[in-house]
């Protein structure tokens, strides 16, 4: 049942006449404006299986809608619809002494002048009811894009060796091109070292030990656990390895807006001539 008008403007203590100017006022420009970026913003949030920030939703905002909005502005409405990026937790790292190795090619020098001449390659792990999954992932370091991976219940030297083939055969790759790694038992053995040199592939490792020679892969790594993985508990091998497959191909390499690459996609980074890249030689640590 309704109330009048009278007795609800005495309940709040509102002036009637008030009231009446306010429904029969018409909506501003800027109100309007405000109204259209927020169902926008909700799209492109959504859009992004609920990952992207603020920074992240200005971006496509201008790349995927043309729409340029200033950056307090996208903050304060994303708070109003309750809408906010998943942070990645900061980590306190150990210093650790950096002893190089004489196999060690990059030196923590992540830049790469062109696809294809650096790549970086680790495993991860993740729990599921029926055990623990691990997934090895090829990473292109000049766009951040994942050209080959392998699932398994397995870790074992076959798992790296079939990411490093399906990268060898989705890519060009040159007697010039590094795989930069760590010294785990899979990329020291004898049959990823022959994969290798069947490609024509020089092998860099960083120091033992030391993530910190092999940044941009944890970086990705620290996406993706964030991202989907643990946003949910996983009941068998199948359900996780759908998982992982759908968000490299589905959403990391042609969606996820990187900030080292100028808020651009892997896929649209690779898609750009080398002088309108917006960072064509350095690329950060940075996820």
């Amino acid at each position: 049942m309704g109330y009048s008008e009278r007795y609800a403007c005495q309940v709040i203590g509102l002036n009637r006449s008030t009231l009446r100017r306010y429904l029969g006022r018409r909506p501003s420009n800027q109100e309007v404006r405000r109204t259209l970026l927020a169902d926008t913003i909700g799209r492109v949030h959504e859009a992004s299986r609920a990952t992207y920030g603020v920074r992240r939703v200005r971006a496509a905002l201008l790349h995927e809608h043309g729409v340029v909005a200033n950056h307090k502005l996208v903050a304060r409405i994303m708070a109003s619809l309750g809408l906010h990026g998943l942070p990645v937790r900061r980590r306190k790292w150990r210093q650790l002494k950096n002893v190089p190795t004489t196999e060690d090619l990059l030196s923590r020098n992540f830049r790469a002048p062109a696809m294809n001449r650096v790549w970086l390659t680790d495993i991860t792990e993740h729990k599921t009811r029926e055990g623990t999954l691990y997934c090895c992932a090829v990473l292109d370091l000049y766009s951040r894009r994942v050209v080959g991976w392998a699932i398994d219940r397995r870790n074992e030297a076959a798992m790296v060796n079939d990411a490093l083939t399906m990268a060898a055969k989705s890519r060009t790759t040159s007697p010039e091109t590094i795989l930069h790694s760590d010294h785990g038992s899979q990329f020291v053995s004898w049959a990823f070292t022959q994969n290798l040199r069947h490609h024509s592939i020089l092998g860099s490792m960083g120091t033992v030990g030391d993530c910190f020679d092999n940044a941009p892969m944890e970086s990705f790594w620290g996406s993706m656990q964030i991202e989907p993985l643990n946003r949910q508990a996983w009941m068998t091998h199948v359900q996780l390895s759908t998982a992982i497959a759908d968000y490299i191909v589905n959403f990391y390499n042609p969606r996820r807006r990187h900030s080292s690459l100028g808020y651009l996609t892997p896929e649209e980074f690779e898609g750009l001539p080398s002088s309108d890249n917006p960072a064509t030689t350095l690329i950060g640590v940075g996820h």
